[in-house]
């Protein structure tokens, strides 16, 4: 029997299935449709700017821009100037070639960030300023240089993101060959600053100071070491006529976090001789732990009274020593006086911390990474023009009117960007096409005459990346709040002299 023989109500069930299938099949397509749809409204919907994502479960926008996209509103200005001088780069390719430098950082900051918004912005505008001098300026070479803007998100937790993303940029037209920036000293940036290098590309570290990242390819630091900074605390500490002869250390115990632990081991090790010793075992906190630490920096404070050592080394964050300083200022020893000394990360302090810790009356020195005085009583010992560019009323104030600069944080990233920049053009001069590689190996021959005029001094650099006999100012919070000069020391006492 043939279907067009079939019982009448066997020919309805035959085209019941038949139009039940065709349903099934339709719903089908629609599904799969609905999914690409789906998709591609998803993709929309993480994408921030062409090469700038949207990342779970924060929403930050994290990736790579050429100053078109703004990461966060204060960094407004600078980064339009960026893309300003990106875009006249660009245009200009055929007669002047250029060659990309990409600035990495946590431009997204939050409460997690050791890093303040101002830091982050002023190490901006002197990137910025360094990628001037080099295109135009008085420092003018080729080839130029495009200038990217990387953001890692808040405590660099996206760091892969904007890492993958530059190293996808290595080939033309982009030819990225140098990443400067890249953070503090916090396992989520060495891993970035590893992964960059071992993809091929030159780094140029601007505030990372842990002693112990080294034995990376290509990579050279701005920043004094730890164990340099201990060193030049200890022996500014040595020439005072015998009134700190005796000192504790506060540490933070958290193991992810490489400054601290550096730093603390390495004046530990510096300071103790003959005149000069350490009343008590290092004292620990550990920030890894949020609900304990700013209890444990209370009963330090405590602590001391009992010790009555002449100086405190704080070998944590600012954000740390803020608690600790008000603890101190509620001591039951009330009549005794305290000196802390700490290191760089104090500068990222905001101006309103820095009020407050002055309130405490407890005299506090830190070592910075870079100051605009300091070189004012010995100007050959630095560039002029470079110096010059950081003065109240000079080339940041006019282009930034109001910025208030008194973390330093624009020297290191104007003298970061400014190493990448001398690197450039003399791999450019040793052959035809620049190369990460070519660029990291020049690093080291950034010596005698060819040594980098930052304005943080002229820079030239070991083997291992670190600068030599690097210069750290000493600085004194005053009671309104504000960084003042009161020397300049070095690994060795004093910091050479001139070039």
């Amino acid at each position: 029997m043939s279907p067009l023989s079939l019982p009448r109500w066997r020919e309805w069930s035959w085209r019941t299935v038949k139009l039940v299938a065709a349903g099934v099949a339709l719903a089908v397509v629609l599904s799969v449709a609905g999914f690409v749809i789906s998709d591609k409204v998803s993709d929309a919907r993480a994408r921030c700017a062409d090469g700038v994502t949207h990342v779970e479960p924060d929403r930050e926008c994290v990736g790579v821009t050429d100053g078109s996209y703004t990461f966060a509103g204060h960094l407004k200005r600078v980064e339009k100037k960026i893309e300003e001088e990106n875009k006249r780069v660009y245009d200009h390719r055929g007669t002047d070639p250029y060659v990309t430098v990409a600035y990495l950082t946590s431009f997204t900051v939050t409460d997690d960030d050791s890093n303040s918004e101002d830091s982050v912005r002023h190490e901006l505008e002197g990137a910025y300023l360094a990628q001037i001098r080099h295109n135009t300026g008085d420092l003018a070479a080729s080839p130029k240089i495009r200038l990217l803007v990387a953001n890692t998100g808040s405590a660099a937790r996206h760091w892969e993101n904007a890492v993958d993303k530059l190293i996808a940029l290595k080939s033309a037209p982009d030819r990225l060959v140098a990443v400067a920036g890249l953070g503090p000293s916090t396992g989520p940036n060495v891993a970035a600053l590893r992964k960059l290098s071992e993809n091929g590309i030159a780094t140029v570290s601007s505030i990372m100071t842990a002693t112990d990242i080294k034995g990376i390819q290509g990579f050279v630091r701005v920043a004094p070491t730890n164990a340099d900074e201990a060193r030049a605390g200890a022996a500014y500490l040595k020439r005072q006529k015998n009134k700190y002869r005796t000192a504790v250390v506060i540490q933070d115990a958290d193991k992810d976090d490489l400054y601290a632990s550096t730093l603390g081991e390495a004046f530990s090790e510096e300071y103790p001789d003959k005149d000069h010793r350490l009343v008590a075992d290092r004292i620990t906190y550990d920030s890894s732990v949020p609900s304990a630490w700013p209890n444990e920096l209370h009963y330090t404070a405590e602590q001391l009274c009992g010790e009555r050592p002449e100086v405190v080394y704080f070998a944590g964050r600012g954000r740390h020593l803020s608690h600790f300083l008000n603890a101190l200022a509620n001591r039951t020893c009330q009549s005794r006086n305290f000196t802390v000394l700490t290191g760089d990360d104090t500068t990222n302090l905001t101006p309103k911390e820095l009020d407050a810790a002055a309130r405490t009356g407890v005299t506090m020195l830190y070592t910075g990474l870079a100051h605009a005085d300091m070189w004012r009583n010995d100007p050959g010992a630095v560039s002029g023009p470079s110096a010059g560019s950081f003065q109240p009323g000079g080339t940041l104030d006019k282009w930034f009117p109001g910025d208030a600069r008194y973390d330093g944080q624009d020297i290191m990233g104007h003298d970061a960007v400014l190493t990448a920049a001398q690197a450039i053009r003399m791999a450019s001069n040793w052959q035809g096409e620049v190369t990460g590689r070519s660029v990291g190996r020049m690093f080291l021959q950034l010596d005698g005459d060819r040594k980098v005029p930052g304005a943080s001094g002229f820079l030239s650099f070991k083997d291992n990346g670190d600068p030599r006999d690097k210069a750290v100012p000493i600085l004194r919070l005053t009671p309104k709040g504000t960084s003042e000069l009161v020397d300049v020391s070095a690994p060795g006492g004093k910091p050479a002299s001139g070039r």
